[in-house]
């Protein structure tokens, strides 16, 4: 006996897939068709503008209203610009300028460019209060640790992107900013009272609700003192009693994605987990990255099935639905702001650069890149000053792998530039920076979340906030390097 066609169309109907290549597949096309609520889009399906406008193009054509969703956040994740970095800084940079003006100027222009493209949902402001230096999947995606800053940076956002007919989606709800791990590896902890929650985590998503996001997304973190042994994706504590009924959100929680391990993991599979988290209170499943249809039709499938065994009532999944639906139909009626040709990004990065020390005689030096290992959602964008420099000899160098004196050597009579992500917490940086820095003319140039560990004996220490394309340019620019 096959799955009820009713109900696994209203299965569909709560699902984000994604599929693989330049342009959707039949069977992509055919789910829309069959009442799936959307796709979103990674770097694998960005090749350049006309062939994201003619992909979204082809979902539109077999239902106008599809939900066509990305991760563009600026700054260190970006899908649009994965093969050269993002024009514009991202969060952390947009704090540290601290301009909300600004920051809703950004903010409208990456929505605008979206919609040019035929894309209705950003799964961003990352509103995370980043309070956790070590944190790994943070970082510069938040706008701080100063809980009232990020909040206001975060309404900004959500101002910015939706004026610009792009619903915007704040994330990691209850915040994913105290973590020190990631939850695509695991399940992270915050092990903390409600009452340090509300003060430290929970303003921006105050803020968020009052900017009428339109979505918010989970995190899949557990927070004993709301969720117990689980994540807050699948936690009612957490979507329907603090979010929808504490804080009157009425929009639409969608779900980090759930092949994530921090939720596939805690359900035994990415079926239970889209269950659990209907169940909790969610109303529009991101699938993730790496699927097909056998995947969507597993989860349709596992739907269905807790429906037809009464784990899950058939009036939550409506409910769902019914959101998803109002989403499709905001995106619809939204208005579309006109892209305009500037260099508000580059201008935005070089406001954020902070210098420490002097930066005095930094002719020709020699720049080297510390080599580091990206997080899945930044993905493998190129970042650092090479592309900005004015002819400077740049080279990548493995700190845990590298003797100080063969650079000394390689250096010869010029300063050397060190550039990094996260240099404090790099295997073998900083023994590397500070004995170089006993011995020869040493910059460092720290384009990750910056921490309190100033290198000893270095010239200057400089902070970018960030590492996009657009940090690049304006390191090299505040060094005297850009060509």
């Amino acid at each position: 006996m096959g799955t009820d066609p009713g109900l696994r169309r209203l299965a569909l109907r709560t699902l984000l897939a994604a599929f693989p290549g330049s342009a959707p597949p039949d069977w992509a096309l055919r789910l829309i068709a069959d009442g799936l609520a959307g796709h979103t889009l990674f770097g694998r399906n960005v090749t350049d503008p006309a062939q994201v406008a003619a992909s979204t193009a082809a979902l539109r054509a077999i239902r106008p209203d599809v939900l066509i969703a990305i991760d563009e956040e600026g700054g260190d994740v970006t899908r649009l610009a994965h093969a050269t970095g993002s024009p514009y800084p991202g969060n952390a940079a947009l704090g540290a300028v601290n301009d909300v003006g600004l920051t809703r100027r950004v903010y409208q222009a990456i929505g605008a460019e979206l919609a040019a493209l035929g894309i209705n949902v950003n799964l961003a402001p990352t509103v995370d209060v980043n309070s956790a230096d070590d944190n790994p999947i943070i970082g510069t995606r938040s706008f701080g640790a100063d809980p009232v800053r990020v909040a206001a940076h975060s309404a900004a956002a959500v101002a910015g992107l939706q004026s610009a007919g792009v619903a915007a989606c704040a994330k990691h709800f209850p915040g994913h900013g105290a973590t020190i791990s990631d939850s695509h590896y695991g399940l992270p902890t915050v092990d903390v009272p409600l009452d340090l929650l509300r003060v430290r985590d929970l303003p921006p998503f105050a803020a968020v609700v009052a900017a009428d996001a339109k979505a918010i997304m989970t995190a899949h973190i557990r927070v004993p003192a709301l969720t117990g042994e689980g994540p807050a994706t699948f936690s009612r504590a957490v979507l329907v009693d603090l979010l929808r009924r504490e804080y009157g959100f009425a929009g639409v929680v969608i779900t980090d994605a759930l092949e994530m391990k921090g939720a596939a993991q805690a359900a035994g599979g990415i079926g239970p987990a889209a269950v659990r988290a209907l169940d909790a209170g969610a109303d529009l499943l991101c699938i993730g990255a790496d699927v097909d249809a056998a995947l969507v039709e597993e989860v349709a499938e596992a739907i269905v099935a807790a429906i037809g065994d009464g784990r899950l009532a058939v009036a939550r999944v409506e409910e769902a639905a019914g959101r998803a639906d109002a989403l499709a139909a905001w995106t619809r009626a939204g208005t579309t702001a006109e892209i305009t040709a500037s260099n508000l990004g580059y201008a935005a990065a070089k406001r954020a650069v902070r210098v420490e020390g002097v930066l005095s005689g930094l002719e020709s030096p020699l720049v080297l890149q510390l080599v580091s290992a990206s997080t899945i959602a930044e993905g493998r964008v190129p970042w650092g000053l090479g592309p900005h420099l004015d002819g400077t000899e740049s080279l990548p160098v493995v700190a845990a792998e590298t003797e100080p004196a063969a650079l000394v050597e390689l250096a010869g009579g010029r300063p050397i530039v060190l550039v990094g992500r996260h240099v404090h917490r790099l295997a073998g940086a900083a023994e590397l920076v500070e004995t170089l820095a006993a011995r020869h003319p040493v910059t460092v140039v720290e384009m990750g979340w910056p921490s309190t560990w100033r290198p000893v004996g270095v010239r200057a220490f400089v902070t970018t906030y960030g590492a996009s394309h657009a940090n690049g340019w304006a390191a090299a620019e505040t060094l005297g390097l850009a060509g």
